[in-house]
């Protein structure tokens, strides 16, 4: 358990513009976000002290590291739900999942067995951060052939495409919705992703964005995240979804 609120500055970021996180990993103990009840309160406490109203926790599916199912996820929400009225916090909680386009993935996707959508049959993805996956665009038009809108999470963060952002165009052209990370914005992952995320931002293809909160230092970062003229662009561009989440 952290002490986030001990660390408060005067210049954090009011995110209630966003009105919904889409993207976070505050579930106990399922992947490699909050490791326990006590760790969820506190990552919540932060994202409602920064405006949020409604949190959609995404714990990853990746079956090499972690084995999730839809019973596990609701199980979990479920814990979290109880603590969150035992503390009087209001605040509104739902589950859904970042999905690793993977063998596993492709298999859900052959059984027909409802995937776990963060609005309507809106499904979040990822891709490994060392090397795309094989026909990575026909796996989201198999995903779309399904019934189910791809939100590709983070393209900011995918280094093999650094140097072809057009890619991303493509798949915006495609009707594959973008979420941004807001730390890449701060350059919490580096100058090299902060400048990507800049690129995007000027294209103008960013449809939701999400705090990816894992844990104590990115509650710290966003809390310390003051409105950059990113910030303040991405807002002017009066494109974003989150508030229709």
């Amino acid at each position: 358990m952290f002490s986030f609120f001990k660390k408060q500055t005067t210049t954090s970021l009011d995110c209630s513009a966003f009105a919904t996180d889409m993207h976070a990993h505050w579930l106990p103990g399922i992947d490699d976000g909050a490791q326990d009840l006590a760790d969820s309160i506190e990552l919540i406490k932060a994202l409602k002290a920064a405006g949020y109203q409604k949190l959609i926790a995404t714990p990853h599916i990746y079956w090499d590291l972690y084995q999730n199912t839809p019973t596990i996820i609701q199980q979990a929400l479920a814990s979290v739900q109880e603590a969150v009225l035992r503390e009087g916090i209001d605040i509104e909680l739902h589950a859904a999942a970042e999905y690793m386009l993977d063998e596993h993935f492709n298999t859900l996707l052959a059984s027909d067995e409802p995937l776990l959508c963060i609005h309507k049959n809106w499904v979040l993805v990822e891709c490994s951060y060392v090397s795309a996956p094989l026909e990575f665009k026909e796996k989201l038009f198999q995903l779309q052939m399904k019934g189910y809108q791809p939100v590709l999470a983070h393209p900011e963060r995918y280094p093999f495409w650094y140097h072809r952002v057009d890619f991303f165009q493509e798949l915006s052209d495609q009707g594959i919705l973008l979420q941004m990370n807001l730390l890449s914005i701060l350059g919490y992952y580096g100058k090299e992703v902060q400048q990507v995320a800049e690129k995007l931002l000027r294209m103008k293809i960013i449809n939701l964005v999400g705090t990816d909160m894992h844990h104590e230092r990115h509650a710290q970062a966003l809390q310390q995240m003051g409105i950059s003229a990113s910030i303040q662009q991405l807002l002017d561009q009066n494109q974003l979804l989150n508030t229709s989440l």
